[in-house]
């Protein structure tokens, strides 16, 4: 890894996500970085572009979850510092793949590299996706009471990690297939699925 280039990301790009919700800040960067450099070692890929990438991928968030994929791509691409380790083919390759990384994105990335940080993005560890649903919600929609919130939870993941649902994985070498399964059996268990929502939500909002 570029020592330069490390220090560049963690003095200005890594700080950004303090300012996000508590289910897209710092650790969450942190743990997707971690997860595309060890995909990666899979891979005959460029480690400096898949960290710049898993780096990126969330900083358009600042202007709204919306089109945060397309505000992060920009955001990476513009950044002329960049400019310092990677050549203009290189920067749009990684533009390309913080696009793709949307886990509801109409297409399929179109490199390896959005391969990489869509896969490591999913995170799928069954207990912290409950609980990032719940803080997203505490966050974003404060005017629910805790029925409200439980509605939009369960509606949240059947729509999106349930069978059928569009959530897409990409690379064998993940484990995340079998965590999705286990997840998938929380949310076919409503009793289970309310008991740990109730669990969760009492800690998130006493916190």
């Amino acid at each position: 890894m570029n020592r330069e280039l490390e220090q560049y990301i963690e003095r200005t790009v890594i700080p950004r996500y303090e300012g996000f919700d508590r289910a897209h800040g710092t650790e969450h960067v942190r743990t997707v970085i971690a997860r595309s450099l060890a995909l990666a070692r899979h891979y005959d890929v460029s480690i400096e572009m898949v960290y710049a990438v898993a780096a990126y991928h969330d900083t358009g968030l600042a202007f709204g979850r919306e089109r945060h994929h397309i505000d992060a791509g920009r955001i990476l691409f513009e950044d002329r510092e960049l400019r310092r380790w990677f050549s203009e083919e290189q920067l749009r390759v990684m533009r390309e793949a913080v696009e793709d990384h949307r886990a509801s994105s109409d297409h399929a990335p179109r490199s390896i590299y959005g391969r990489i940080v869509a896969e490591a993005d999913r995170c799928i560890e069954p207990l912290t996706i409950l609980r990032r649903t719940i803080q997203y919600g505490l966050a974003h929609y404060p005017q629910l009471d805790r029925q409200g919130h439980y509605d939009r939870f369960a509606e949240h993941l059947r729509k999106k990690y349930a069978d059928g649902g569009y959530l897409r994985l990409w690379l064998p070498e993940s484990d995340n297939a079998r965590r999705l399964e286990e997840l998938r059996a929380w949310i076919r268990t409503p009793n289970s699925l309310r008991e740990a929502f109730d669990r969760i939500f009492d800690e998130e909002s006493a916190g």
